[in-house]
Parts: structure tokens; C-alpha cells; sequence
């Protein structure tokens, strides 16, 4: 099968082989969310995951992407920032609160002007501009499925996690400190969330940035440094000297409870 889509928004050729592509293979029987209120875009993006044995969930508007994520809770979700009756970013948010582990790519057009570092704050996993490859967009979901299913197989922190003088319900998405209430990001909890998951182990900077972040390239590892030192002051008693968010120099970071 090949086609060629035009007008602007991608100029792309996909044929599709007599054996299955890599992507095929791990994609297969997956069920995707895709949130896109442009006809001619969600015809295309249905086009090419069903090529590869996707299955699709499709969506016009933000509320209705909730109201279907909630129903068929599906592997993956492809969001548009600019929808009708809810934004992306809202609809990213909740998603995220629902299911942390559920990957979400963000779809936006190059003439807008996005805050990548405030995406991936709303927990979003990858970002892609218009125009795109298609290809390129299904190794991205390809690989933030793989990620997904690597923290699928390790046990879930519990909804509610108590440490020192803290309390963080990460079903709520709420947090407090000796009886007062702290505001994280939905970031930092995915963050902490992936810390405890891993309680006593050393992970590295890069593989922070490729499991919370969702990063495939690495320009600079300060990131993990801002934000752990972001939750150090929210969490720790003495963020100076912290009991729970340690560093292990040369190594990256570990969760003590």
C-alpha cells in the first residue's frame, strides 16, 4: 500500500511489506487514543497505525478524549495541543493523572509557540511538529511503549507513600509535609513515583531523562539535577542535607525511604 499526502501537512510514502516491520511487532493489537479534530490529519494518522496493526481509538475534542480514555483506558494517546472544548495540555494533564504510565505523545504545528520543558512538566512523554514523517511518529510511540512496559514490570509505588514527614497520594496527585500542603508538578510526582519504584537503587541521570523524561538524546543531564533539587525543597526537611532524595556521586540518584 503506498500513499502521499499533500497540502502542507505531510509529504510522506509509506508501503506497507508482505512481513511485518519491527514497529509492527510491537505494536500489534495496541490500542491508541488519537485526539485530533483536523479531518484530513486523523484520516492520515489513521492510515498509518492501522498499517502496522494498531487499532484506533479517534477523537475530535478534549472532552471526548477523557470520556474514551476512560472507557477503553488504552496503551498509548496521540494529542493534539489545539482542540475544541478542552485543550491538549488540560486533557495531557488529566490523562496523566488517571494513568501515569499511559504514554502520551503531543502533536502541535511549528508556528506555535510551545513551552517543551512545560509539556513534559504536564507529563507528557514525546513532542513531534507538523509536518512529521509517519514513520518517524511511530517509532517515537513505538519507543514510548517500550519505555512504558519496562516501568509496567516493576511494581508500582502505592497510591498513597509516606516517608519522614510526608504523605503523597499519587492517585490524588496531592502531597504534604507535616500536616501542610505541598503543589508539585505533575513532573516532579512522575518523578518521585519512578524514585520509589526503585526504592534503593542508583539510576542514572540518562536513564531518568529516557523513563520520566522521555528523551532519546541527552544535551544535558542538568535537567534531573533541577528537578530533584526542586523536590528536595518541597520534601526534605533539610534540603542540604536530604534523608530520602540522595545523590550518589558519579552514579545519579536513589530514593532512601
Amino acid at each position: 500500500m503506498r500513499y502521499v499526502i499533500m497540502e502542507g501537512i505531510m509529504a510522506e510514502e509509506l508501503r506497507q511489506d508482505v512481513t511485518p516491520s519491527a514497529a509492527a511487532t510491537l505494536l500489534a493489537s495496541v490500542q491508541v487514543l488519537v485526539v485530533e479534530d483536523d479531518p484530513r490529519m486523523q484520516k492520515v494518522l489513521q492510515r498509518a497505525f492501522t498499517a502496522e496493526g494498531i487499532e484506533v481509538i479517534p477523537c475530535a475534542d478534549g472532552m471526548e478524549a477523557l470520556e474514551r480514555f476512560r472507557e477503553t483506558r488504552p496503551g498509548g494517546v496521540v494529542l493534539d495541543l489545539n482542540l475544541p472544548r478542552l485543550s491538549g495540555r488540560e486533557v495531557c494533564r488529566e490523562i496523566k493523572a488517571l494513568s501515569p504510565a499511559t504514554p502520551v505523545l503531543i502533536l502541535s504545528a511549528q508556528s506555535e509557540v510551545v513551552d517543551k520543558v512545560l509539556l513534559f512538566e504536564l507529563g507528557a512523554d514525546d513532542y513531534i511538529t507538523k509536518p512529521f514523517s509517519p514513520r518517524e511518529l511511530l517509532a517515537r510511540l513505538q519507543a514510548a511503549l517500550r519505555r512504558s512496559r519496562r516501568t509496567r514490570a516493576v511494581p508500582e509505588a502505592p497510591e498513597r507513600q509516606t516517608f519522614g514527614r510526608c504523605t503523597v497520594h499519587f492517585g490524588q496527585m496531592t502531597a504534604e509535609r507535616g500536616g501542610e500542603q505541598i503543589t508539585l508538578t505533575t513532573l516532579e510526582f512522575k518523578l518521585l513515583r519512578h524514585l520509589i519504584e526503585h526504592n534503593g537503587t542508583v539510576l542514572s541521570r540518562e536513564s531518568l531523562l529516557t523513563d520520566v523524561w522521555g528523551y532519546n538524546a541527552y544535551p544535558t543531564t542538568r535537567t534531573v539535577d533541577n528537578q530533584v533539587l526542586k523536590l528536595r525543597q518541597k520534601l526534605e526537611e533539610d534540603p542540604a542535607n536530604p534523608r530520602h532524595l540522595l545523590t550518589v556521586y558519579g552514579s545519579g540518584y536513589k530514593f532512601v525511604a
